[in-house]
């Protein structure tokens, strides 16, 4: 598809001041036959396959070419996608779901029981890598299984028949259906997903589909293109005949391509580029269901204090760290994104309780003293490893500085590559870590849980029984109002009392998309865009 230039984009001359020139990658061979978008993303990071490790990558794959069992639509409402049906026991603890039978692979093969088994399976071995792991926990002895204390034969997961999935949980979990979105609940062909180092999810001929596209072609940190996958069930609905996805190191190059006409879709951009826009018909701004924060690594001294975890917290300017790092950007002081509605009220779940804490750099001199380093005098160098992006790299340079002025400590700067940083981070080799978290399905569970003692995700070697009662408590509280409370407990524990982590801003996501496509929708869960229903005018 070509970009249609339109009378409210930059002139040459902004464009300079703004857009300067970016890391160049390949361009893949342009695909002139039929509907076809080609969309500008992040560096390559993470495996394709649902029960690896997950990152960025599979994240754009999986939302074009992935049917889950079911999702939630924009409305709230149900969307079966693999499954057609499911019934739930009286106690919430046995759940059948009902496969379509019409569902095929890309291949022509027929997506069965065991494909999803298949994933649920390989996730539960460590040696998979499998942040996600913990959220199959719920399921009866799984995470036994996952810990080495129980045989792989005792998972509480039936397949009766080709088309039955039958679910049994340790208890009553209120939130099942919305963990079905997540990659461990989703299908890998059992004929070919055998393993997260065997390459299987890169190459066309084995990384096979369910959903509306399926992987043509695979181009390690260049590219990779999806084509409409002919076998879907729903294929009638799906208008797009490809999909290129293109991996840029830098928002800069991203808008540059836009502006070229190399992507039709540039997403998450900078907040240079919402100013710049403003106005045009190409701007898309909407808000990120995430939060950008900091881990600190309670086994590292004097970081195993909470009293020196709460002067750090206090001590940081989130407002005058916001005016620096971008107009996209809001202050937080939440674990739980900004824009997460809470069921029970309809409401942004962070408004149904008082902040966790408020900022007082007096407050945090005196606790700083109170544990033993009066004006930072004998507080060791901390590092803080942080990605290569612009955003993270001026984030960095403020809480620098703002630490420095408040609190008189020293902060040491660390800028790692993507994937790098994500390695740092599961290896708990860090004293504080960047962490952002866009979250994986509508509940503020999927925030909570990562703090968890046995969380996969929890890095900073965090083990707090309290924390971890109110948790599971809310994982059974099936009266909304109660169950909200309890999560508002948890997070004042984590955040408010303990200062587990450091909050630091929500974002609103920045993209600029071609006026000729439509369909576009976000992901209800996330916010993210979703191009499965994609449409792009005909005079193109």
């Amino acid at each position: 598809m070509r970009l249609k230039k339109t009378a409210a984009l930059l002139t040459a001359a902004a464009l300079c001041t703004v857009l300067t020139a970016g890391c160049v990658t390949a361009v893949p061979e342009e695909n002139t036959e039929g509907k076809n978008i080609t969309v500008a993303i992040s560096s390559d990071t993470g495996s394709m396959d649902p029960a690896g490790s997950i990152a960025l990558t599979y994240l754009s794959y999986s939302v074009s070419a992935l049917d889950e069992l079911l999702t939630y639509n924009e409305d709230g409402e149900i969307e079966y996608r693999a499954a057609e049906s499911y019934e739930v026991n009286e106690d919430s603890t046995v759940w059948t779901f009902h496969l379509r039978e019409d569902a095929l692979w890309s291949d022509g093969s027929p997506v069965t029981s065991a494909d999803f088994l298949n994933t649920i399976t390989r996730a539960l071995d460590p040696a998979s890598g499998s942040g996600y792991a913990v959220y199959l926990f719920p399921i009866e002895n799984a995470e036994e299984i996952y810990n080495g204390e129980a045989e792989a034969g005792t998972l509480g997961v039936e397949t009766p028949d080709d088309y039955t999935l039958i679910f049994r949980l340790e208890e009553p979990c209120v939130y099942f259906l919305d963990l079905l979105r997540l990659p461990v609940y989703t299908p890998s062909c059992a004929k070919y997903a055998d393993s997260v180092e065997s390459g299987w999810d890169r190459d066309p001929e084995t990384s096979l589909s369910n959903g509306p596209f399926c992987l043509a072609e695979y181009v390690p940190d260049q590219y990779f293109v999806l084509n409409k996958n002919e076998n879907y069930w729903d294929a009638d609905e799906i208008k797009l005949d490809s999909i290129t996805y293109r991996f840029f190191d830098d928002t800069q190059s991203m808008a540059n391509a836009y502006e070229a006409g190399e992507v039709d879709v540039a997403t998450s951009l900078s907040s240079a580029v919402m100013e710049a826009y403003e106005g045009a018909e190409d701007l898309l701004v909407t808000d990120q269901i995430a939060t950008r924060y900091i881990y600190m690594n309670l086994n590292v001294e004097p970081l195993n204090d909470v009293r020196v975890r709460e002067a750090i917290n206090l001590a940081i300017d989130r407002e005058e760290l916001c005016r620096i790092v971008g107009s996209d950007t809001e202050p937080t002081y939440n674990l739980v994104a900004k824009y997460m509605k809470d069921k029970a009220t309809g409401e942004y779940f962070v408004d149904g309780a008082s902040r966790p804490f408020e900022e007082d750099v007096e407050r945090a001199r005196e606790l700083l003293a109170e544990a033993g380093y009066p004006d930072g005098e004998g507080f060791p160098e901390l590092t803080y490893n942080y990605p290569t992006l612009e955003m993270d790299s001026d984030t960095a340079q403020v809480i620098q500085e703002q630490l420095k002025k408040n609190l008189n400590i020293e902060i040491k700067l660390e800028a790692q590559e993507l994937q790098a940083n994500y390695s740092t981070r599961y290896s708990g080799e860090f004293d504080l870590c960047r962490m952002n978290w866009t979250a994986d399905f509508s509940d503020p569970y999927t925030y909570l849980s990562m703090l968890l003692s046995n969380s996969t995700y929890n890095c900073s070697g965090i083990q707090d029984e309290v924390y971890d009662g109110v948790v599971e408590q809310s994982n059974s509280e099936t009266d909304p109002m109660k169950r909200s409370e309890l999560l508002h407990e948890a997070e004042q524990i984590a955040v408010g009392e303990q200062f587990y982590i450091i909050p630091l801003y929500a974002m609103k996501s920045v993209n600029l998309v071609n006026p000729d496509i439509s369909g576009i929708r976000q992901v209800a869960a996330s916010g993210a865009l979703e191009y499965r229903y994609a449409d792009v005018a005909e005079n193109q």
